[in-house]
């Protein structure tokens, strides 16, 4: 491995090696395995849980916020000193261009500082039922929570929900992603070197699901936190059914665009494109969907082309890069398996294609955009999770809003128009957990992110983010004078 970092799992402050089968580590823009790492068994798993639960109730974390604000900060410090680093290895493992991984550790690093804050400010309340007789309703951390961490954004997804986690006074079992685990296992080593009491932070890895399924069903678990596929949270919220498990889960989406024909087109197709292709595609919250008023819609679809067109594929650590690879070369076959299926049932304007020469060796591949009339076809209705966009004609405001909520999915949308009020009102209509107007996947740590629908439950980010992974109790009593 180019980093000399061993990966290891994090299990009672201590590091170990794996019980389970060697994985390997695929660099996609070389096609080349460039580390590998054992991963973690099951007893492993049971260990850190164990760890984590022992943590929670015998040590002071729990009770103690200034100490828990002053460790977050030391992870913010400490992810800023040594942001250049794992940059690379998100360029590296993750296939990122070098800006988006920059954007990407500036975002986790906010993450942590906003979380530093907020652990100070956990108030609860208190209400006099009657003369001398009060009800206490403080705010308790849940207890132990399991982050599952998904590959496409390993680093801010993993401080996303692990920020508040610790901020509530959690302890934390990391369940992370093995194809990206260079780049998540260094943030956990130095996340552990904060200020963390043994115990309150553990990881593990593993290729298959076994470890996630006992996290999901363990009676010490208390809520779990996943990013990931609407499929894969359903499995997980059934799982977690048989214990009670508090779940917050941001699932898949079909972001769409709905574009007015009032909107200011040279900013909107600038902006579609880059927020259709940013990170090849592989975010949630990305572009795949756009929705054209008719008057618009050919200029719109030439337009789209002609900028699609332009988007330089290459390496992560090539300044030349408008666009990655996607994580691995059978979701690179994925993709253009899809593409090649819409040639036969759709008009495509641009096919996504493999690169020939050293660029076939990555897990390369070229945007594509398809023309689609019919809101039932698979390309609107199922998660691509690539660069291949549909286009879609509508007629007027009432239906560009049915066509945006044509779908099960409904994590983000945005809305294009010089017209503010209306632009506003098709906001309000529109079933997603973030619309933007006139821009598009504008986070910050201060404002919550969530899906409705399949797209999710609970919240991320914000005050919301922290309630996750708080709970309410309430505490009764009375003085000697009632009567």
């Amino acid at each position: 491995m180019t980093s000399g970092m061993e990966l290891k799992h994090l299990i009672d402050g201590m590091w170990h090696e794996g019980e389970a089968d060697t994985f390997g580590c695929l660099n996609p823009a070389s096609g080349d395995f460039e580390a590998s790492q054992r991963a973690a068994s099951i007893d492993q798993t049971r260990d850190a849980v164990g760890a984590a639960r022992h943590a929670f109730e015998t040590t002071k974390w729990r009770q103690q916020a200034r100490v828990r604000s002053e460790a977050l900060m030391a992870c913010a410090f400490s992810l800023n000193d040594h942001r250049i680093e794992v940059e690379s290895l998100l360029v590296q493992f993750n296939g990122k261009l070098r800006v988006e991984a920059a954007n990407e550790v500036g975002a986790a690093i906010n993450a942590f500082q906003y979380y530093a804050g907020l652990s100070r400010n956990l108030w609860g309340r208190v209400a006099e039922i009657d003369a001398d007789c009060w009800s206490m309703l403080p705010r308790e951390p849940l207890g132990v929570a399991a982050v599952i961490v998904p590959w496409n954004a390993p680093v801010s997804l993993l401080v996303r929900s692990l920020a508040p986690a610790l901020a509530a006074g959690c302890t934390a079992v990391v369940k992370h992603a093995a194809q990206t685990s260079p780049a998540t296992s260094l943030v956990l080593s130095l996340i552990a070197q904060s200020g963390l009491p043994r115990g309150v932070l553990n990881s593990i890895v593993e290729t298959g699901a076994e470890c996630s399924q006992y996290l999901c069903e363990s009676a010490d678990v208390d809520v779990i936190s996943f990013t990931g596929s609407s499929k894969v949270g359903k499995d997980i919220a059934l799982a977690a059914a048989r214990s009670c498990t508090r779940l917050s889960l941001e699932l898949g989406g079909k972001g769409p665009a709905v574009v007015f024909a009032d909107a200011d087109l040279d900013v909107a197709i600038r902006t579609i494109v880059r927020h259709a292709t940013v990170m090849a595609g592989q975010m949630c919250t990305a572009i795949t969907r756009v929705l054209v008023e008719r008057a618009a819609y050919q200029a719109v679809a030439n337009r789209l082309v002609a900028q699609l067109r332009e988007v330089r594929v290459g390496a992560g650590d090539d300044p030349s890069s408008t666009m990655g690879p996607v994580i691995d070369h059978r979701n690179r076959d994925r993709i253009l398996s899809i593409a090649q299926r819409a040639t036969n049932e759709n008009e495509v304007l641009l096919n996504c294609t493999r690169p020939e020469g050293e660029l076939g060796r990555g897990a390369f591949i070229t945007p594509g955009v398809v023309a689609v009339d019919d809101p039932n076809s698979r390309l609107v209705q199922e998660e691509i999770f690539g660069p291949l966009l549909t286009v879609e004609p509508f007629d007027d405001e009432a239906q560009g809003i049915a066509l945006a909520n044509a779908t099960r999915y409904g994590l983000s949308a945005s809305v294009w128009s010089s017209d503010l009020m209306r632009a506003k009102r098709v906001a309000a209509k529109v079933r997603a957990g973030t619309v933007w107007i006139n821009n598009h996947n504008r986070h910050a740590a201060e404002t919550e992110t969530g899906g409705y629908r399949e797209s999710g439950r609970g919240r991320l980010y914000g005050v919301e983010g922290l309630n996750d992974f708080l709970q309410t109790k309430h505490v009764y009593f009375e003085t000697p004078d009632h009567a």
